[in-house]
C-alpha cells in the first residue's frame, strides 16, 4: 500500500526533485545585479476555511518600487516554495526584482502559496517532504473553490498591510504541473478576477478531469484571459494522460478559439528546468502594455 501511494504522488507531482534537462540554463534576469532595488519577502501561516482541516505555508513578496500610494498589480504562485526560492530555479523574486527595475513589468505583490497539509501543525520545512496531501484536490479539481480560496480568504489577508489592484487585467496566477491546470482554472471560472496565466508542464490531463478543457475552449464563447503554456516533448505519459499531447490540444484549442497566448514547447521534461529558463520572457510576455 505505501508503494502504490508513492507511485500516485509520482504521478502528480512535478518531478523537478528528479528530472532535468541540460539544455536549458538561467540568464541574467534570473541573477542578481548591482544597482537593482531588492524587494521584501515574509513568510506567513494559513489555516483555510475554504479547505477545511487544511493548514499552509504562504510568502509575499512586495517590490522595493511599491509605495502603498496606489494599488500594486497581483501574481499569485501555486506551490510557493518552488518559486520563491532564491537558491532553486525559477528564483521569481529576483526576476521580478529585475524586471520591475527595467519596467518589463508593473509594481507587483508575489504571493506564493504551498498547497495545505490535512494536519494540525506544519512540517518543520517547505517542499515536497512530507506532500502536501490536499494538493491534488486544491489544483486539479475543476470548479471555482480555489478561486474563492484566493478571493475570500488569501488576497483580503495580504490586502490588510498592501493595497491590491481589483483590475482582472492587472492580477495573474502560475503555476507549475498541477498548479499550471490550477491557474488555468481560476481565470476560466473568475474571469472577471484573474485574466493572465501562466503554466508551468501543466497538467491538462484526467487527473480529476482536466483533459476536457481544450474542447471546452472550443465551445465556449472566447473569455478575456492571456495565457502562456510551457512544455517538452519529455514530458508524462501515463495514466492520466500524454502531458505533451494534453499542452499541444490546449495550444491548438487556444488558437481555434483566437485567445491571446503563447506556447513555448521544448524537449525537457516534467521538471522546472525550461520554465525556470524561459521565466523572465515569459513573465515579460505575459505583463506587456499592462500599466
Amino acid at each position: 500500500m505505501r508503494h502504490l501511494l508513492l507511485w500516485t504522488l509520482l504521478l502528480i507531482l512535478p518531478a523537478h526533485v528528479w528530472g532535468g534537462d541540460e539544455e536549458y540554463k538561467l540568464g541574467p534576469d534570473s541573477e542578481r545585479h548591482e544597482g537593482v532595488p531588492v524587494g521584501k519577502v515574509t513568510d506567513h501561516e494559513w489555516k483555510s476555511q475554504i479547505f477545511p482541516g487544511t493548514v499552509r505555508r504562504y510568502s509575499v513578496y512586495v517590490p522595493a518600487q511599491y509605495t502603498g500610494k496606489e494599488p500594486a498589480a497581483v501574481m499569485v504562485f501555486q506551490d510557493g516554495h518552488s518559486y520563491v526560492n532564491e537558491k532553486g530555479k525559477f528564483r521569481a523574486p529576483i526576476v521580478m526584482d529585475n524586471l520591475i527595475h527595467k519596467k518589463e513589468m508593473p509594481v507587483t505583490i508575489g504571493i506564493f502559496i504551498d498547497p495545505g497539509h490535512k494536519k494540525e501543525t506544519l512540517p518543520e520545512k517547505r517542499g515536497w517532504d512530507p506532500a502536501p496531501e490536499n494538493r491534488s484536490f486544491e489544483y486539479d479539481t475543476l470548479s471555482d473553490q480555489y478561486a474563492r480560496f484566493l478571493l475570500e480568504e488569501i488576497l483580503p489577508e495580504v490586502g490588510k498591510t498592501c493595497k491590491l489592484t481589483d483590475d482582472p487585467d492587472r492580477r495573474a496566477i502560475c503555476g507549475i504541473s498541477s498548479g499550471g491546470i490550477c491557474a488555468w482554472t481560476v481565470a476560466w471560472e473568475r474571469p472577471d478576477q484573474f485574466r493572465k496565466v501562466l503554466s508551468h508542464v501543466g497538467s491538462f490531463t484526467n487527473i480529476r478531469g482536466g483533459h476536457v478543457y481544450h474542447a471546452l475552449i472550443r465551445k465556449t464563447p472566447k473569455k478575456p484571459i492571456r495565457v502562456f503554456l510551457q512544455d517538452g516533448s519529455g514530458d508524462l505519459d501515463n495514466a492520466h494522460g500524454n502531458w505533451p499531447l494534453a499542452n499541444q490540444e490546449m495550444a491548438a484549442a487556444l488558437k481555434f478559439a483566437k485567445y491571446d497566448y503563447d506556447f513555448v514547447y521544448g524537449t525537457g521534461g516534467h521538471n522546472d528546468t525550461h520554465g525556470a529558463a524561459i521565466l523572465p520572457d515569459s513573465m515579460r510576455w505575459l505583463w506587456r502594455e499592462t500599466k
